[in-house]
């Protein structure tokens, strides 16, 4: 199984914001803020820290995306607000936050791969963190964009992956206690796209 452990990992959002959520072209992004959500309600029964950015908030009214500040609303409170810093390691104050988990594994999500995850997720990546990229729990605008972003990730040693996989690999046995949690969590999240968003009969 996975090395990936979960008392060793933390959770990084990047930019789950309303307005840039329209950026995402190469999936839906219904789909995206549902993995998100996911992602967020599985770190809680994991007991797995999260740190949360976002990037000029407050000067383009680009609000936190609803359905995340309930479920954690210490994340929430507690998020980095970005003035116009693109690569989130640029700012010692989310890197003060990243270190203060005490995790060296990055389980991390952007709105947009080829923008607000990739440049983050190289850096912690140089910086000596094991990085896993959630890629559907974001998008790109363009699909040749996502190639390059994948691609480049890649190169660099990022582990890419998916809300599913990820969750799997940090449940390791859906019969323990939390791997039942995490299971129902994926359940829901499978009936939500293949019934509510019309995607499957």
């Amino acid at each position: 199984m996975s090395d990936l452990q979960a008392q060793d990992s933390a959770l990084i959002l990047i930019d789950h914001q309303v307005i840039s959520m329209g950026f995402i072209k190469t999936q839906s992004p219904d789909v995206a803020k549902l993995n998100s959500i996911t992602l967020v309600k599985a770190a809680k029964v994991l007991d797995i820290p999260n740190v949360w950015t976002s990037s000029t908030e407050d000067d383009n009214q680009d609000w936190w995306m609803p359905g995340l500040e309930e479920i954690n609303p210490e994340a929430y409170a507690n998020r980095i607000k970005r003035t116009g810093i693109i690569d989130s390691w640029d700012d010692p104050n989310f890197v003060r936050a990243v270190e203060a988990t005490g995790r060296r594994t990055l389980i991390m999500a952007g709105t947009t791969n080829d923008g607000c995850l990739i440049y983050t997720a190289l850096s912690a990546k140089r910086a000596g963190y094991d990085v896993y990229a959630v890629l559907d729990a974001g998008g790109s605008v363009f699909q040749i964009s996502e190639e390059v972003a994948r691609l480049r990730m890649t190169q660099a040693g990022v582990t890419l992956t998916t809300t599913a996989a990820v969750l799997g690999e940090l449940a390791k046995d859906w019969a323990t206690p939390h791997g039942q949690q995490i299971r129902q969590i994926l359940a829901d999240n499978f009936k939500t796209v293949l019934g509510g968003f019309g995607l499957a009969k």
